[in-house]
């Protein structure tokens, strides 16, 4: 029988913790008594988790044997990491065992050593942080889960169902999986990543550019090239580039397609023009052009986006 063992850290996120005792207890396949051994394992006998205290019955010793080790994710990321935890994670993964994480899970993981020089992903409000502190590591804050094979990792908060079934396919199957998903009212796959979720904040007002920028939003509609940006701001394309770049990261006309998407975004959520009128109200210019840049930089597409997000 394959031996789940999840692990429970002090500051252990009981919503990601209990995402994977559910789902994984919940498999069933024909022919077997039960499909998963689940064990959570404490870092403790009593584990702090936020509202309540967990009282667990195993402890981080009876991780040894585990096929896969489940990381839930933690409620600082800031606390010191158990050295406790960091060696069970180690020593399973040095046994064979496959290593997952939910949400910031992730960053015991990096500090394990295992997620180095992998590409991995955690809560996009975490992503930077994990990107900063750990440089070994390629931070895609765009997508659900990451499947390395032996180390995976997910996003947040729900995205840790996404892993679980994800898991529960690769072990048993699509149709084992698809019962386990209809038993936990979620699709067997989602359309699109997390960056469908991510908030993009306004443009900072300690920004110098900040009324280009603003100017810019206001030009949307627009066919706006980088000489009629450079005009505007009264300055060389090069200076306006390379400003740009040390502001925001980026180049104008990228900047500019985030703001077209963003823009997007908010008119599918909000209003009723079709997607052909939402491409020409954000400077796209036709459906397949929005299309091209919104499932690049969202994930989904426009439809499949207005479909999850505009309210009923």
């Amino acid at each position: 029988m394959h031996k789940i063992v999840i692990l429970a850290p002090h500051g252990v996120i009981p919503f990601d913790l209990a995402t994977a005792c559910d789902i994984f207890d919940r498999v069933r396949v024909p022919g077997l008594p039960a499909a998963y051994e689940v064990m959570v394992c404490g870092e403790a006998p009593s584990v702090a988790a936020r509202l309540f205290d967990l009282h667990t019955r195993f402890h981080l010793g009876h991780a040894a044997g585990a096929h896969t080790v489940i990381v839930p994710g933690i409620d600082d990321i800031d606390a010191p990491a158990s050295e406790a935890v960091l060696a069970t994670i180690r020593d399973a993964a040095a046994s064979g065992a496959r290593i997952a994480s939910i949400c910031t899970g992730a960053f015991l993981l990096a500090a394990s050593g295992l997620l180095d020089g992998q590409r991995a992903t955690t809560h996009w409000l975490a992503a930077a942080e994990l990107a900063r502190r750990f440089p070994a590591v390629s931070v895609d804050p765009n997508v659900l889960f990451v499947d390395n094979g032996k180390v995976l990792t997910s996003a947040g908060a729900a995205a840790g169902l996404d892993l679980c079934l994800h898991l529960v396919r690769r072990d048993y199957g699509a149709a084992v999986a698809a019962d386990s998903a209809r038993a936990a009212v979620m699709p067997l796959e989602r359309g699109g990543g997390q960056s469908q979720f991510i908030v993009h904040p306004e443009p900072s007002s300690s920004l110098a550019l900040q009324p280009v920028l603003k100017w810019m939003e206001s030009q949307l509609h627009r066919a706006l090239t980088l000489e009629a940006i450079a005009a505007h701001a009264a300055l060389s394309k090069r200076t306006l580039s390379r400003r740009f770049l040390e502001q925001t990261g980026t180049s104008p006309l990228q900047w500019l397609l985030g703001a077209r998407v963003k823009r997007a975004q908010y008119l599918l959520e909000t209003s009723a023009l079709s997607v052909e009128q939402v491409a020409n109200a954000t400077g796209f210019g036709t459906g397949a052009a929005l299309r091209a840049c919104f499932g690049r930089q969202v994930g989904t597409s426009p439809q499949q986006y207005r479909q999850s997000f505009r309210p009923r």
